[in-house]
């Protein structure tokens, strides 16, 4: 299908040709005084000066015209020159129906589909999740949605953090503690167990306890450089430990994404990337890119038209060692061997916007991608607390993911429960439900390069612009819905027909928007912009509810077309949360 302002831009410019001036004028928009029209073309004030004539005279004329066609029911032209359109309802009705028969809801998906890796976890093994980690998984799982619904296919990439001296600082703590481990006999030639000689909770305390220990003990962080080395060259015993740290870690790092609602199709690590780095080092030399300075092999990356500063990108350091624009730059070499993909997104932090400047520039400079292949670092803001700083625990520290996770269904199952009685069981899965919904959308509906403020009494709210309200607006329409079939009614025989009132010719507009919304949040990679326009929508509905007797009314077929627009509103605002990463219970 195609999007309703294409065909209402299509009579436009054939009205401002047939009038005698330039098709190219007559570019119409959404009105911005819905209280005027529902559409606008202001292509007549820029036409004045190439005709000599006063625009509203030339709106006058094309108004004349686009009076005639059956998409309109009102066209008028206004000083100084604005064209001021309402759409014809039985213009509207069609393509609502028309939407309604399209499994797609009216979105055309993409004619030539591309391949899109998004790097959105980042996450290193050994350590939970905390909620600095939230924000890059929330929005590029959405982000990996809004893609895939336009049509592309689409990898996400965990991308974990499993090299360097934090596993060297891992093993060497372990091996302290329990030294008579197989692990650490270098004579052994047996298989190694099964069992991991730890649990996550071990692990997750290991780590913090063996990094506060090198920093005060020279000789203990020249043991873990040590281990290091010798996981990195390859020793058994060490690269059974480390394959044990990986799979203890990740199990659990699947249980905490799996509680966001989160999934990755692969799950890589830096580790996966260090074989092509002694090849592409020798590469960056022999082609001339790279080049040693004060003891640093670099590659040049600024450009002329920098207005900062640019450094070098540092391939490797002055020891030798690799960094992680080193691995960066490795894994841009694997995903181009393995998966050819036509563009590459990355979710971090935005304050490492220079560092994938380095990374983006380096790689094309030394051809390490494609010419045509896209990069792209979407940078996001902080999560704050109410007083504006990083969001932290009450007493100060960094706030695990599951705290925060559990302290929101806490705030959801009281509030569900409050002067009602529930089943306890049912309220608690409800709560769960719920709270991610106040999660995702108190985040998504944000801008994802501004900081925001995480307000907890905010977004569990069940008014305003939050999660809860757009599931509780879901909710109030599946209950019409079932109590319409208990009744006898059946959904899929109803079709939409025309508005009876002003609210419900509101949300029939609201609903022909979805399309170029989805367009829009794929084109700008703005999840932002869906929780906007389901705001709008859930308002338009809430109104037209609230001002129609539904249910009881009496003539069927009206009946039967209200909830026939109903059900669309539905299918509509349940794809939309899909595409945020969160779901609507059956009731609340």
């Amino acid at each position: 299908m195609e999007p309703i302002l294409n065909l209402i831009n299509k009579e436009a410019v054939r009205a401002f040709e047939a009038a005698g001036y330039d098709g190219s004028l007559g570019k119409v928009t959404l009105s911005n005084r819905p209280d005027l029209c529902e559409y606008q073309c202001n292509g007549a004030m820029a036409a004045a000066k190439k005709y000599k004539k006063a625009p509203i005279l030339i709106a006058g004329d094309v108004a004349a015209i686009l009076e005639k066609s059956e998409v309109f029911q009102e066209v008028t032209a206004v000083n100084p020159g604005f064209i001021n359109m309402k759409l014809n309802r039985e213009f509207l009705t069609g393509y609502l129906q028309d939407m309604q028969a399209d499994e797609n809801l009216s979105v055309e998906k993409a004619k030539e589909p591309k391949t899109i890796m998004i790097d959105y976890g980042g996450a290193n093994v050994a350590k939970p999740l905390h909620v600095g980690h939230l924000r890059s998984a929330i929005i590029g799982e959405s982000v990996k949605r809004i893609a895939r619904y336009a049509g592309h296919k689409v990898i996400g990439d965990v991308h974990l953090g499993d090299w360097g001296l934090q596993m060297g600082l891992i093993i060497t703590e372990v091996k302290k503690r329990q030294p008579d481990l197989v692990y650490f006999d270098e004579n052994y030639q047996g298989e190694y167990p099964t069992e991991a000689p730890f649990t996550i909770s071990e692990l997750e305390e290991i780590y913090p306890t063996a990094s506060g220990k090198s920093k005060e003990d020279p000789a203990y962080k020249e043991e873990a450089l040590e281990a290091t080395a010798k996981l990195q060259d390859g020793v058994r015993g060490y690269r059974a430990l480390w394959q044990h740290i990986l799979n203890v870690s990740i199990t659990d790092l699947k249980k905490n994404y799996g509680n966001l609602n989160v999934e990755f199709d692969l799950w890589k690590k830096e580790s996966d990337a260090q074989p092509y780095i002694p090849d592409m080092v020798e590469y960056m030399k022999k082609e001339g890119y790279a080049y040693m300075d004060q003891g640093a092999l670099i590659v040049d990356v600024k450009e002329e038209t920098d207005t900062k500063e640019v450094p070098p990108c540092m391939i490797l350091k002055t020891d030798g060692a690799a960094l992680y624009t080193t691995t960066d730059l490795a894994t841009l070499i694997d995903r181009m061997k393995n998966y050819h993909p036509d563009e590459i997104i990355y979710l971090t932090d935005k304050r490492q916007e220079m560092h994938f400047t380095q990374v983006f520039r380096c790689a094309r400079k030394t051809k390490l991608v494609e010419e045509n292949t896209v990069l792209k670092h979407i940078g996001f803001g902080t999560m704050n607390g109410k007083d504006g700083k990083p969001f932290k625990t009450r007493t100060g520290g960094v706030m695990r993911l599951e705290w925060l996770i559990d302290d929101i269904n806490a705030e959801m199952f009281k509030k569900i429960t409050e002067n009602h009685s529930v089943d306890e069981a049912e309220a608690r899965e409800t709560a769960k439900i719920v709270g991610l919904a106040a999660i995702k959308y108190g985040d998504l509906s944000n801008q994802a390069s501004k900081d925001y403020i995480f307000d907890v009494d905010k977004f569990t709210s069940f008014e305003g612009n939050t999660g809860p309200y757009i599931l509780y607006t879901i909710v109030r329409i599946k209950s019409i819905l079932a109590k319409y079939q208990v009744a006898g009614g059946v959904l899929q025989n109803g079709r939409i027909g025309l508005a009876a009132s002003a609210s419900e010719k509101s949300l029939m507009l609201e609903l022909t928007r979805f399309a170029p919304t989805i367009y829009q949040a794929y084109e700008e990679i703005a999840p932002h912009k869906i929780c906007s326009y389901i705001y709008d929508l859930a308002n338009e509905f809430n109104r037209f509810y609230h001002e129609t007797k539904i249910l009881s009314e009496e003539n069927e077929e009206q009946r039967a077309s209200w909830i026939a627009l109903l059900d669309l509103t539905k299918r509509v605002l349940e794809t939309c949360i899909d595409l945020l990463g969160f779901e609507a219970p059956e009731r609340m």
